[in-house]
């Protein structure tokens, strides 16, 4: 099976490019869904994050508070990399079992960090979603009410644009409307059969 990853900074628009691909039948394996698996309530991460990061990550009903332990990481480089080494090696132990178990000509295998990971998730192709940083930090605002300055440093923390690109062997452009997105994917799709055929 062809795997195609699928990346792009936050805001970008990998999970609508992810929902597009999916009512073609593609199986989508998502690193961010697997993450939040993984950090649910009584599961072996968040006993680890809860003691490196302290109880107070956590709400009133032990589970996970995101919002915390987002504002914790993107204000310390050390924090955020300690989390990642707690979570990718288990993301990607996860991603491998759940590509044997789909049959299909290729999947999508969304993500995120793929430049960041210092983690070798299999694929065959980099898919990346690009918009441009004033977009990013607009969809950040309007979907998850982040203010500027910690859009700012979100941004800051990842790679940059350029880094993406550069690695990059097919690229969505999601600067423009749906339609042009929904075009877009298509012809990714018809693409990526004959590929894997």
């Amino acid at each position: 099976m062809l795997i195609i990853a699928l990346t792009g900074g936050i805001g970008s628009g990998k999970s609508t490019v992810a929902a597009l691909f999916a009512q073609f039948g593609v199986p989508i394996i998502d690193t961010d869904i697997i993450a939040r698996e993984l950090v649910q309530k009584g599961q072996p991460a968040l006993a680890e994050i809860t003691q490196h990061f302290g109880a107070e990550i956590l709400t009133a009903d032990g589970e996970l508070d995101r919002k915390k332990l987002r504002d914790i990481v993107f204000h310390d480089a050390s924090k955020r990399m300690q989390l990642e080494s707690i979570l990718h090696p288990r993301i990607l132990d996860t991603v491998k079992i759940s590509i044997t178990t789909h049959h299909a000509p290729y999947c999508i295998l969304v993500i995120p960090l793929l430049v960041e990971s210092k983690q070798h998730y299999p694929h065959d192709r980099v898919l990346l979603v690009d918009t441009t940083p004033a977009l990013q930090r607009q969809r950040m605002h309007s979907r998850d009410q982040i203010a500027d300055s910690l859009a700012q440093q979100i941004l800051a923390a990842q790679a940059s644009r350029e880094q993406r690109l550069a690695i990059a062997d097919d690229v969505i452009n999601n600067i423009a409307d749906p339609a042009a997105l929904t075009a877009q994917v298509a012809t990714l799709h018809e693409k990526y059969l004959k590929l894997a055929n």
